[in-house]
């Protein structure tokens, strides 16, 4: 297939563009390159540099390339930023959407993956959260990520637009060998602080909330390795390219999850490897809105399309995080 992945300079975006190539897909990256990178592609895949809120621009990339299947991930993704910034959030994510979907209505009707998130459905007791819970998201980002989801669905229903939704976990991770990994301007993600604190970028790590009802008080998350989620985008596209399903949102996740403390350990066990201290560490109060445990319940997409995770053990998850930033300790630029 030839395939054009928006978004794909980005973290998710190249992991996804390089497990489409070993699959023997064409791919062709459509990124504005505000948060991706484009040294994160292969030399040989084709990024163009534009942006969804240029509708015409848009649709000009899908009349020259004329893919078979579109994988969208472009969006802005800090979930603090977007409630103080909301305007940008439903400008870039849900308008940027909207030009996408009316551009494949006028050029030609493909499969569409849409990259969506956990944050859909906001703080549940229902855990594992099964892909039918209810959607109260607690963040413009989760807002807008359910607004598009909506929007797939209406075009799905007035158009025939064959779609497969993925709501994802905490990612983490990198690439097996420290060729790409996660560089994000704001830092944010657990493994991610950890590994720069192992650094010495930080000064310690701050656990928020050690009285949770859990079995160590920290909060547990579920855990979904950047390369297992980029296989779980290839076997949506091939499917929806089969035509064994015309419209189908997934979970996608490990279900279970690990505890903050859990990952400091394992970071802890990583680094010591090589001669490196266990990392500071300072218990701070409860952040607002942060729920005791978020888990996938994942069963739909393994029943479904096969899905089969290859990284499920904490410490190799880890040791992926910190060969690409041991190796990249400023990230790409440096």
């Amino acid at each position: 297939m030839k395939l054009l992945v928006v978004g794909g300079a980005g973290y998710i975006g190249s992991h996804t563009v390089r497990q489409l190539r070993a699959a023997g897909h064409e791919v062709v990256v459509l990124d504005n390159l505000t948060g991706g990178h484009a040294q994160a592609l292969p030399a040989d895949v084709a990024c163009v540099r534009g942006d969804l809120l240029d509708a015409e621009a848009v649709r000009t990339v899908l009349e020259a390339h004329r893919p078979d299947a579109i994988i969208h991930f472009a969006a802005l993704i800090e979930v603090g930023e977007s409630m103080g910034a909301p305007g940008r959030y439903y400008c870039n994510n849900v308008v940027g959407s909207l030009n996408l979907l009316d551009a494949i209505v006028q050029t030609r009707v493909v499969p569409l993956v849409f990259s969506s998130t956990a944050a859909v459905y906001g703080t549940t007791d229902n855990v594992p959260i099964p892909e039918d819970a209810p959607l109260h998201p607690e963040s413009v980002y989760g807002e807008t990520k359910l607004m598009t989801e909506r929007m797939i669905q209406a075009f799905h229903a007035a158009h025939a637009l064959p779609f497969v939704v993925l709501r994802y976990f905490n990612v983490c991770g990198a690439a097996p060998g420290g060729e790409i990994g996660e560089d994000h301007t704001n830092k944010t993600h657990l493994i991610e602080l950890a590994c720069l604190t192992a650094l010495g970028q930080r000064e310690k790590m701050m656990i928020f909330g050690d009285d949770y009802p859990t079995p160590d008080g920290t909060c547990i998350r579920d855990y979904v390795h950047v390369q297992d989620l980029a296989d779980a985008h290839v076997l949506a596209v091939e499917a929806l390219e089969r035509g064994q399903m015309s419209a189908a949102t997934y979970n996608v996740g490990l279900g279970h999850g690990f505890s903050v403390r859990e990952v400091l350990g394992a970071v802890d066990a990583v680094i010591a490897e090589e001669g490196l201290p266990p990392l500071p560490r300072e218990i701070a109060p409860r952040r607002a809105g942060d729920p005791p445990r978020l888990v996938a319940d994942a069963r739909r997409i393994v029943e479904d399309l096969g899905f089969q995770p290859q990284f499920t053990d904490l410490k190799e998850i880890v040791r992926t995080a910190w060969e690409w930033h041991r190796s990249h300790p400023h990230g790409f630029e440096g």
